[in-house]
């Protein structure tokens, strides 16, 4: 999918402008490279909005999120990097500002804006052949994410959809409290979930 005219971008710019239209092309390992390109830029300044690493990490995956949701939406009348930081501010101003009217003890369970209380366990299916493929696919598109992600994200993930194992065996694994890991995966697989979420139009 070509984007409009860009010349007045800088070379880095252009790349990305060239990264950009292969993931609109649908090209999944286009979005691990942006990821990649403006993870460690984007988490440290949101690090230094919120002053704390565990918000940080999980508001930089939630940046990329719905930067990739958005993709179709950017044009480059300015760089990348100008409009990904812009909706990363963005979103940890609205995390800052909901922050400070209701906090919420992340211990036990994870809430969402409805005040529900979510789990995020997968259903196990039996899979038809063509669904086998999509699923290959799609594993092996999050196993190149994952990578990406900092050593503590991709732990969790490794460890919980890769190694399988329970968010009680992860907490106790990493000492971390239940319901750390509990939201810190629902905020990964719904950031993975949007990269992926095209996937079975394009097999």
């Amino acid at each position: 999918m070509a984007i409009e005219s860009n010349q007045h971008l800088s070379d880095k710019g252009k790349r990305d402008l060239a990264v950009i239209e292969k993931a609109l092309d649908g090209d999944q390992s286009a979005y691990a490279e942006l990821l990649g390109n403006y993870r460690d830029a984007v988490y440290f300044m949101l690090l230094k909005m919120v002053k704390n690493e565990d918000d940080a990490e999980d508001l930089t995956i939630e940046a990329f999120g719905k930067a990739f949701n958005r993709l179709k939406q950017y044009t480059p009348s300015y760089a990348f990097s100008t409009w990904l930081f812009k909706i990363a501010s963005n979103n940890c101003i609205d995390f800052l500002r909901k922050k400070r009217v209701h906090v919420t003890s992340m211990d036990s369970f994870y809430t969402n804006d409805d005040g529900e209380s979510i789990g995020i366990e997968v259903k196990s299916s039996t899979l038809d052949p063509e669904e086998s493929i999509m699923k290959d696919q799609k594993v092996k598109l999050m196993r190149e994410v994952v990578t990406k992600l900092k050593p503590r994200y991709r732990m969790l993930v490794e460890k919980r959809y890769f190694e399988e194992l329970s968010y009680e065996e992860i907490a106790e694994e990493m000492d971390l409290p239940l319901g750390t890991v509990k939201a810190q995966l629902f905020r990964a697989r719904d950031f993975m979930a949007n990269m992926m979420k095209h996937t079975k139009d394009r097999i």
